[in-house]
């Protein structure tokens, strides 16, 4: 079983379903995956951060099924987690949403195994997932590539990795208190870049890995995940857009992808099936 880690709230649906069908479709293995969604409730801090829904999930563990059998899915809410350990922390208003910090409860959820991956809901598949699974991470805590922005900005910081896209070794990660550490740090300061600033701190081994891995800006022929991240565009004057792969129109507009129709077709389908969600 390979256990696929994502977190997130019902607004990211789009990314979640479309990312699962992106390992699907472009993976010929037959070990079956074990995704697992990581939510909660914190619509104190603002109406959008509602969980992912029963509905939701039931979407996306009919859709994991219809491609293998024994492919599972499982919602874990983390409400209780997140108001135990981060409510009113430094770290809470950070640059993205609360929904980066809950990865940090990974070392609580025994079900993850000793290796399992992490993504962010923005990301696809271009090429096998197991090309990134199964990099042997033994030895260390885990793989990431370096983040494509930072490695120029913050070259002189050359543990820095984007944390978008993570093969973590959970048996190491226990064995080291990464996760525990991690967290420590979240609830003393505020740290520039939340959870990343807080993993690669708090981390002891680490394995860089190609770019290709998390490509957040282009898309090559070997790239394996394509990472819908914010990016800088230079015309028609400099800007930053954030535009995520379930705006398929804009991501036909903009980037000019047709690698990815099929996934798009499919997800199109399921939305037209099952109506609103």
């Amino acid at each position: 079983m390979r256990n696929i880690l994502f977190c997130g709230n019902s607004k990211v649906f789009g990314g979640f379903l479309t990312a699962m069908l992106s390992i699907l479709m472009r993976t010929k293995t037959r070990e079956p995956f074990h995704f697992f969604y990581l939510t909660m409730d914190v619509s104190h801090l603002d109406a959008d951060y509602t969980p992912l829904s029963e509905s939701h999930v039931r979407v996306l563990e009919r859709t994991a099924r219809s491609f293998n059998k024994e492919n599972d899915v499982t919602k874990i809410d983390v409400t209780n987690f997140y108001m135990e350990e981060f409510a009113s922390c430094p770290n809470e208003g950070c640059y993205c949403s609360p929904y980066t910090l809950i990865r940090l409860f990974a070392d609580k959820i025994p079900q993850l195994g000793d290796k399992f991956l992490y993504l962010d809901a923005d990301v696809l598949f271009n090429r096998d997932v197991t090309l990134l699974y199964d990099i042997d991470v033994s030895g260390v805590e885990y793989a990431a590539a370096r983040d494509h922005y930072g490695k120029i900005i913050l070259f002189f910081l050359r543990r820095f990795i984007n944390a978008g896209v993570v093969l973590f070794n959970g048996a190491e990660c226990r064995r080291t208190g990464l996760f525990e550490k991690s967290r420590a740090l979240i609830k003393e300061k505020k740290l520039p870049f939340a959870d990343e600033s807080a993993i690669v701190r708090a981390g002891t081994r680490q394995k860089i890995i190609s770019q290709r891995f998390n490509d957040q800006k282009f898309l090559h022929a070997d790239t394996v995940v394509r990472h819908f991240s914010r990016r800088l565009f230079y015309l028609p004057y400099p800007h930053i857009a954030n535009i995520k792969q379930w705006q398929v129109d804009e991501v036909h507009r903009i980037f000019g992808y047709t690698e990815f129709d099929d996934i798009f077709a499919e997800y199109g389908r399921i939305l037209d099936e099952h109506g609103e969600l």
